[in-house]
């Protein structure tokens, strides 16, 4: 195992990485769902004649896509030319939502995202108490989520709509964020197509991530936590920062695809099939942070970097300025724009 020594990424690779953005077409697949916050007045509080019970006066709410939107969100933000959501939402009020909110988004093709009367719209719904000077007060969270496997008819509908995209696309990026297996997009028969896929276009970019861990997955990109990382290669106790090199390098390797490891304060690591390992730490914290969103941050800048021809070192880099934009966003699941992220690199590279 090796460390990169090669030059980090300046201003003139940072453009000619970038500028390829607006011509990429990429297809993101996976668990979509709408994060609902209600903006919550405190000094509206009232308490319920009925039950006694508080009272909780919502004054604005505010939807955006969440899960695999969350990537697609960043995406958007980074200005890639065309994307295309494979997933599904329910024909409810959450699901006019979520393709409301899909629709507004610059370059995004929903021909393969369905609609469908069998499943309920995967929904995040946040609580915020507003308080004026002050950070957003996250209440307890209410979700709605699907608990049987997904219906054959809608997982064929969607295998068929990756298949169909595979050859039109620059990257496919795949996020499983259901609780429970089979029940979301990302089933057993989809990952099958995956895998045939991967063998039929070897240098098509496909880069997985999945809340419930990527065993069982074919051999793409991976994309994970340092968590994830030991319960994958099997590790009994908490990985150090060399044992995690150690580790990325040897699934890389074995593999033959680039592993990436988000490391929370310690910044983010990538593996080449190489075996080369290259570890940037976190920037510098700037006041109040909020984590939520960063991993998918991370997912959308590397696949967008790599996919314009970055080097995994390159990639690692400007996923990890991303993340440092986003972590500042408080209240929301934040995106970072190429501006955003090069005042956040700017500094270290000049």
């Amino acid at each position: 195992m090796n460390t990169f020594n090669g030059v980090s990424v300046n201003t003139s690779r940072f453009q000619k990485i970038t500028e390829k953005y607006p011509k990429l077409r990429m297809a993101v697949v996976g668990d979509f769902c709408l994060d609902r916050y209600l903006e919550i007045d405190p000094a509206r509080q009232e308490t319920s004649l009925e039950t006694g019970l508080p009272v909780h006066n919502v004054v604005h709410v505010r939807s955006q896509p969440g899960g695999a939107g969350t990537i697609l969100n960043n995406l958007v933000a980074l200005g890639i030319g065309e994307l295309c959501p494979v997933g599904f939402a329910g024909e409810d009020g959450e699901g006019f939502e979520l393709l409301r909110a899909l629709k507004a988004k610059r370059g995004v093709n929903l021909e393969h995202f369905f609609q469908t009367a069998e499943r309920r719209t995967f929904t995040y719904c946040k609580p915020l108490i507003m308080r004026p000077g002050k950070p957003p007060e996250e209440l307890s969270r209410l979700d709605s989520k699907n608990w049987s496997p997904t219906p054959p008819a809608l997982e064929t509908r969607l295998i068929d709509a990756v298949q169909f995209l595979a050859a039109q696309v620059d990257a496919i990026i795949l996020l499983e964020q259901v609780d429970v297996a089979q029940t979301g997009v990302i089933t057993a028969r989809l990952l099958d197509a995956i895998r045939a896929l991967a063998k039929q276009q070897p240098d098509l970019l496909i880069i997985a991530d999945s809340r419930r861990g990527l065993r069982g997955y074919p051999p793409v990109t991976f994309k994970m936590n340092a968590a994830e990382l030991g319960a994958l290669t099997g590790a009994r106790h908490e990985l150090n920062l060399d044992e995690i090199k150690q580790a990325a390098a040897t699934l890389a390797r074995t593999r033959r695809h680039p592993v990436f490891v988000t490391l929370s304060e310690r910044g983010l690591l990538g593996a080449a099939p190489t075996g080369e390992v290259e570890h940037v730490p976190a920037l510098p914290v700037r006041g109040e942070i909020d984590i939520v969103g960063a991993g998918d941050a991370v997912t959308a800048n590397l696949a967008s970097a790599l996919a314009a021809g970055a080097t995994v070192h390159e990639a690692v880099e400007l996923a990890n300025a991303a993340a440092s934009v986003v972590i500042h966003q408080l209240g929301t699941t934040g995106t970072a724009s190429v501006p955003q992220i090069q005042e956040a690199f700017t500094p270290i590279h000049t």
